[in-house]
């Protein structure tokens, strides 16, 4: 069943054509990826499907009466709401039911209360309300009192997640949803639509993303639009062989175009009509080649300023917001060449230590010292800050008119631009006028540009194309200066970084030598030996009482026999409350949560002390 169907849509801008008579159709159940280089269309063509901005011709069309729900990249809330209301405003009838039962638990009305509970039961929303409660959980969203004018941007995102999850639409287009989520959000992100029958379309430079969760993937290239059926592996192999086929037909293309232009040189201007469809023939070829025109690689053979012996140290560093601890007693002795990742969970202080290490925040207490000859680059999530109306070749030109490179070569401001996709055309262009891709890719340059020899990198990947990202990893593995990355992209911390910074809440940073995938399944590995290690112990425990000798007891050990029975009976009581203050659909996740984690501890308990019981009732 087709959800949506798109049937020859065209856009331009001025004299930039974006997309030309692309179709696609999304059937019920279908996961697709839209991916594009950076100002190809990608935004656009999601506006336009959003009806924030009008095709200069052809259809989309909806199926009737199905809900659409759309993730932008940057959302927008009423400021003057609280979080509960934005969260719940549309009209689903889910959602209507639930937010009256909220608000009668809020004014303690038992009547309002009854009423909703009947509708509540009457369209069996109480499985729906859990939903809710699980992903506000997932994405921890604890603040729902709060002021949307008080959350900070990655909050806002959060907030717009859930609220499209929370939908349950039943086609979801979204623009980047991982940014501004840490690890552990888009590995339940990805579950989540995995095990869940939703229909997607999404723009997203993840390629772990691509890999687990799309089924196609239709790539926007030249104003066409390509469609792959599987995921990014085969996108990847497909797209190759796609472009190794045209590379061959426009070498024949291009020996055609040599003979054509010749003869239409050679032609008489009085041209006959039997020349006319000579003509018009040799204009579609010379469109063909120039739209089929190998793209320029980008190359970032920048030279890296000398580094001496010594890089950087840090000592005794302590580090704390409003008596949250980031940092304690935090110590490293860099090395030339380390590759180091930073992993944690948001708001734990990742981009905290880059900034101390940047001299941009001051540590509390402790050393930063900083090597003579070590020449910093920063590439922080704040991005550029300029003045809109600066052309792009003004902001390079501010920093260097002359860029050498690493073989002794010089390059002009113009033709390092153009090594960054920056074509002589979009060069005097207005930074305004840039995609936010493009604005990334401008901070990039701005930042390699310097000569750094130690990178700093905080959420590079954010916004940029898979053409970018893949000549910017290129880059990076050849870089011989010290990299330290904080990011959520885990295939790009994969390919680059070598040892983490573990970031485990009140100050405490833990090292562990590999990538990402390694340290996961390192946890995996240990959460099971855990486990494993639990039951043993229980078995053993058991066999110890069964072969243990019946030996008189003492009287401090007659006192504890008489004391666990109490205990063992207290907590069973404590067990059975637990059990059933978990049924009850009115518990707030986080008073979930709370029961749940009591629940664990209880049950542990129990078994505990009946082992303990049953070794001391043998030998009694």
């Amino acid at each position: 069943m087709n959800l949506l169907s798109v049937e020859n849509l065209s856009k331009a801008y001025g004299e930039k054509p974006l997309f030309d008579k692309i179709s696609f159709g999304i059937e019920q159940g279908q996961r697709v990826a839209l991916v594009a280089r950076n100002g190809a269309g990608k935004s656009t063509l999601l506006n336009i499907l959003n009806k924030k901005d009008i095709a200069d011709e052809g259809n989309v069309i909806f199926r009737n009466d199905i809900r659409v729900s759309f993730l932008e990249q940057e959302p927008h809330f009423d400021m003057n709401l609280t979080v509960y209301d934005a969260l719940f405003f549309s009209e689903n009838e889910h959602q209507k039911v639930v937010k009256a039962y909220e608000i009668a638990l809020e004014t303690n009305d038992s009547k309002k209360i009854e009423e909703a509970m009947l509708l509540m039961d009457s369209l069996n929303a109480w499985d729906y309300e859990a939903k809710v409660k699980q992903i506000l959980f997932k994405l921890k969203i604890s603040w729902l009192n709060q002021k949307i004018n008080s959350l900070s941007g990655g909050q806002l995102k959060r907030l717009a997640l859930a609220r499209v999850l929370i939908e349950e639409p039943q086609l979801l287009i979204m623009d980047e949803p991982t940014n501004h989520l840490d690890l552990e959000m888009i590995e339940w992100l990805e579950n989540y639509f995995t095990r869940n029958d939703i229909t997607l379309l999404v723009v997203t430079h993840d390629r772990y993303f691509l890999d687990n969760v799309c089924t196609d993937i239709l790539e926007l290239e030249n104003r066409k639009l390509y469609r792959y059926k599987g995921n990014f592996e085969y996108f990847i192999e497909k797209k190759a062989e796609r472009e190794f086929n045209e590379i061959q037909e426009l070498d024949k293309a291009k020996n055609l175009y040599r003979r054509e232009l010749e003869w239409v040189r050679k032609m008489p201007k009085a041209r006959g009509t039997k020349s006319k469809s000579r003509v018009d023939a040799f204009r579609q070829l010379e469109d063909k080649i120039a739209g089929k025109r190998k793209t320029e690689e980008l190359k970032l053979n920048v030279k890296m300023s000398r580094i001496g012996g010594k890089i950087l140290e840090l000592k005794k560093v302590y580090k704390s917001f409003n008596n949250i601890s980031i940092l304690k007693g935090f110590d490293y002795t860099f090395r030339t060449g380390e590759r180091i990742g930073i992993v944690g969970k948001n708001g734990i202080g990742k981009s905290t230590l880059l900034n101390i290490i940047a001299g941009l925040e001051n540590a509390d207490s402790g050393k930063i010292n900083l090597g003579e000859t070590i020449v910093l680059g920063y590439y922080s999530q704040k991005g550029l800050q300029l003045k809109e109306d600066k052309r792009v070749i003004e902001v390079v030109k501010d920093i260097a008119e002359v860029i050498p490179l690493s073989d002794g070569s010089k390059l002009s401001a113009s033709q390092f631009l153009q090594l960054f996709q920056f074509p002589p055309e979009m060069q005097y262009t207005f930074v305004s006028k840039l995609s936010g891709g493009e604005k990334k890719r401008l901070y990039l340059l701005t930042v390699l540009i310097k000569n750094p020899n130690f990178l700093l990198l905080d959420e590079p990947t954010n916004d940029l194309d898979l053409l970018t990202l893949s000549t910017l990893e290129d880059f990076l593995i050849s870089f011989k200066g010290c990299l330290l990355i904080v990011s959520h992209d885990r295939y790009f911390m994969d390919k680059l970084v070598d040892q983490l910074f573990v970031f485990e809440g009140n100050g405490v940073v833990s090292g562990f030598s590999g990538n990402y995938s390694e340290y996961r399944e390192k946890l995996k590995v240990e959460e099971k030996e855990v486990k494993d290690e639990k039951i043993n112990r229980k078995d053993n425990e058991k066999l110890e009482v069964v072969n243990s000798k019946k030996e008189k007891l003492s009287y401090k050990e007659k006192f504890e026999l008489e004391s666990l029975e109490k205990e063992i009976q207290h907590l069973e009581e404590r067990k059975k409350q637990l059990l059933e203050a978990l049924q009850n659909p009115l518990l707030h996740h986080e008073q979930l949560a709370k029961y749940t984690e009591e629940l664990a501890d209880v049950n542990t308990l129990i078994d505990d002390k009946s082992f303990r019981w049953l070794e001391l009732s043998e030998r009694a």
